[in-house]
């Protein structure tokens, strides 16, 4: 039996089978909610407000009595993920509900290169056939190029789609044709006359966002640049939550899999549009991404990374023809995807290593690429350690109660003064001209809740252990519904949403579990290295572009530093991806870099607990920060 289901204000509507739950209706009538746990019943933001018989819907669970507020339930809202379907129903997305495009990080450093692509271009004119010389025309293209060009493979092969043509198009051409070879060894590609541009494209697929570069494989420059929000996120924030999905569906890693590349497809189609090109004429994708990204784009099974020992299929590059996992460029065109180096440290921070080569340098450099993963890097041209840190989603808001994704109306600067205890903010998207659309806050995103903890504590409103000062007299320092201790960022009025944003204590302690996280694995780290301070540190990724990274030392997110030697670096990975899409040297070195690092698991070494809980503190419980002592000498002590 089938119920109609209409979502408001969007007004989508449609029929859904009895029993679905609303958050799976909402995905297959395309309507956004917020649900970082992929509806797994585990985060409670995916809100809604019914506004049709209650009894249309299966009777509220325990989870729901335990997340929803009194006023909550007495205004009929339900958790989207565990209200199940059994009449028609009218539903209202609240905002704070409502998904929301992220900001995506597209730049990174421009790294000078060596142009030597995979993909090479030859022009060659043939002798038609005679009775006296009837070669068949792959023996007579073959002979062409290794007459002219000594580079090329004598064994060199030809693409099965390449070949159902080549009759026509050599005979349509008078013999004139221009040849794409991949690494001197196949022919991806034969055009009529004389041709001189080839492109490639390099993509790096993030859990959250995916960003991509086309790219001239003839100049090396890079054409245009695009990205976009992965619609996986619809089935959880997170790579345990796809991995579940995966588990729990039958269809789920197809599902998953057809959404990634998809999306690829949408990139390739928006850029070759904007630079007037076909889609076909795209030879070669570079991709990296984390290791359950790229089993999922893959389509292999990923679930034995979500278990120890988190063991991966293959760690080694993979090269694939781009129709064989459903990438629509050149019918004969490669993907190729750098290697992974375990479980949770993937072909992204190989880009990442490769494009910032801290293995060719002296000084001991600690590289964070924090996005919904956390992975840290440190060494020396002497070796590198790497490790996954479980940092949890907390730094992409997603256990901060009014925590948000970073889009428009996400609060991403906080500044408290630490005498009137009166905070200032800048929002996403908001306009400072007055004649500009005013945008409120929504929610408070991952720059944002480093920010507010790192003022909390400067201002003396909360202390080194996390707890809040409750000596501390100020209207906006209360206690709230569960009792405990909150701060009150933003008042309702001056919101979207119509409630007082705060930063609980709940939040505090997510921030501290994070970045203790993060800490005690750099501090590991180090130990293993024999090392106690670091030279410099790279902040890869767009969560490390922009946190303020003097609150980020503040909170002790990594160990001491010279301000001046901590670089924001932007999309490190997709600078990687760039460098081994337009230099094929680069793969090579990706290969070697992914087998000669050394990966650390931090959480399975002895000294963890007591690293970890040292970290708690702000910014540590017994390593000095000498650098921002200053800093730390001016928080009012009350």
């Amino acid at each position: 039996m089938q119920y109609t289901v209409v979502f408001q204000p969007a007004g989508c509507r449609g029929l859904v089978s009895a029993g679905e739950n609303l958050l799976q209706a909402s995905r297959n009538l395309g309507v956004a909610i917020e649900a970082p746990c992929g509806g797994g019943e585990i985060c409670g933001k995916c809100k809604v407000i019914i506004d049709s018989a209650m009894s249309n819907l299966s009777p509220l669970s325990e989870k729901e009595r335990k997340v929803l507020t009194p006023a909550e339930l007495a205004g009929n809202y339900r958790l989207a993920c565990c209200a199940r379907i059994y009449g028609d129903v009218v539903v209202f997305v609240p905002e704070q509900s409502r998904g929301a495009n992220q900001i995506v990080l597209e730049t990174g450093r421009h790294v000078a290169l060596e142009l030597k692509p995979a993909i090479n271009l030859y022009y060659v004119e043939l002798n038609k056939p005679t009775l006296e010389d009837f070669r068949d025309d792959f023996a007579r293209l073959k002979d062409a190029l290794l007459s002219r060009f000594i580079q090329i493979d004598k064994n060199i092969t030809i693409d099965y789609r390449v070949l159902l043509r080549l009759p026509d198009v050599l005979r349509q051409s008078g013999w004139k044709v221009t040849v794409a070879v991949w690494n001197d060894t196949e022919i991806i590609a034969v055009a009529p006359g004389s041709e001189s541009k080839a492109y490639g494209i390099a993509v790096d697929v993030g859990t959250t966002t995916i960003a991509a570069y086309l790219c001239d494989l003839v100049t090396g420059d890079v054409l245009t640049q695009d990205s976009m929000m992965n619609n996986q996120v619809r089935y959880g924030d997170d790579v345990i939550s796809r991995i579940s999905y995966c588990m729990m569906n039958d269809d789920g890693l197809s599902l998953l899999q057809q959404s990634v590349i998809d999306d690829i497809n949408t990139l390739v189609k928006r850029m070759t549009g904007s630079a007037g090109i076909q889609p076909d004429h795209v030879f070669e994708i570079i991709l990296v991404f984390n290791t359950v990204m790229h089993h999922i784009a893959l389509k292999i099974n990923p679930q034995y990374i979500g278990s120890v020992p988190f063991t991966s299929a293959i760690r080694e590059s993979v090269t694939v023809k781009a129709r064989e996992i459903g990438i629509t460029i050149a019918p004969g065109g490669y993907i190729h995807c750098l290697p992974i180096e375990a479980g949770f440290v993937g072909a992204d921070n190989v880009a990442v290593l490769i494009a910032e080569e801290p293995y060719k340098q002296d000084k001991m450099t600690l590289i964070i690429d924090i996005g919904t993963n956390g992975e840290i890097n440190f060494g020396n041209r002497a070796g590198i350690l790497s490790a996954s840190c479980a940092t949890g989603p907390a730094f992409e808001g997603a256990q901060i109660k009014f925590g948000m994704r970073a889009a428009v109306g996400a609060i991403e600067r906080v500044k408290v003064d630490p005498v009137t205890k009166e905070p200032e903010i800048k929002v996403i998207g908001q306009n400072t001209s007055d004649h500009e659309e005013i945008i409120l806050a929504k929610g408070i995103c991952g720059s944002g809740i480093i920010d507010a903890v790192a003022e909390l504590f400067k201002a003396g409103i909360i202390q080194a252990d996390g707890g809040f000062n409750k000596s501390i007299k100020s209207p906006r320092i209360r206690q709230g519904p569960d009792g405990k201790f909150e701060y009150v960022l933003v008042w309702a009025a001056q919101t979207t949403i119509g409630q007082d944003i705060t930063i609980t204590q709940k939040d505090v302690r997510a921030v501290q579990l994070a970045k203790a996280a993060l800490y005690a694995g750099a501090k590991i780290l180090m130990q293993k290295q024999g090392i106690n301070k670091v030279d410099s540190v790279i902040l890869a990724g767009a969560f490390g572009s922009y946190i303020d990274k003097e609150n980020a030392l503040v909170l002790g997110m990594f160990p001491d530093c010279n301000l001046e030697h901590v670089v924001a670096v932007g999309n490190a990975a997709g600078s990687g991806a760039k460098l081994a899409l337009l230099n094929k040297d680069k793969r090579i070195e990706a290969q070697v870099v992914a087998q000669s690092v050394q990966f650390v698991e931090t959480a399975a070494e002895t000294n963890f607990q007591t690293e970890f809980f040292n970290a708690m503190y702000l910014p540590h419980a017994k390593d000095s920060f000498t650098h921002i002592q200053h800093i730390l000498d001016k928080i009012p002590q009350c």
